[in-house]
């Protein structure tokens, strides 16, 4: 479980009534990490028995065998964001006189999406999906 505390103190003003002082409100978060957020995706790699590689203590990749593709999943923490960044490739592999295709088709979707964008690698044309998880507050 991810679990934090939070201590007041930081600036924030607030609207005060014509002819006072404005109200100043402090604001200052203390983060304590009990577990690492990457611990609790190789804990779930471990107990599903799916390849993974722990690049360093904020990365860790995982490859899972599906009905159509492999999926290759990497997860990132970003400490000062704190944020979880997730980006998954597919076995996809987009033949050069097909990318102008694909990209527009890729635009269309992402139009579509509330959250995360697909996107396509120009180097390898592998078609991938990728989001990012605020774990603030």
């Amino acid at each position: 479980m991810f679990l934090r505390k939070a201590r007041v103190s930081g600036p924030a003003h607030l609207v005060a009534p014509k002819g006072t002082q404005p109200m100043t409100l402090l604001l200052e978060i203390e983060p304590d990490r009990i577990v690492h957020p990457v611990d609790i995706i190789e804990h779930i790699a471990s107990i599903n028995d799916w390849n993974f590689e722990r690049q360093d203590a904020d990365e860790i990749s995982i490859s899972v065998r599906g009905n159509w593709s492999d999926y290759h999943v990497s997860f990132n923490w970003m400490e000062d964001l704190e944020s979880l960044h997730i980006a998954s490739a597919f076995d996809l592999r987009v033949p050069d006189a097909r990318r102008s295709e694909i990209r527009q088709l890729i635009a269309l979707i992402n139009e579509q999406l509330w959250i995360g964008h697909f996107d396509m690698w120009n180097g390898e044309g592998v078609v991938l999906f990728r989001n990012s998880h605020l774990l603030t507050g």
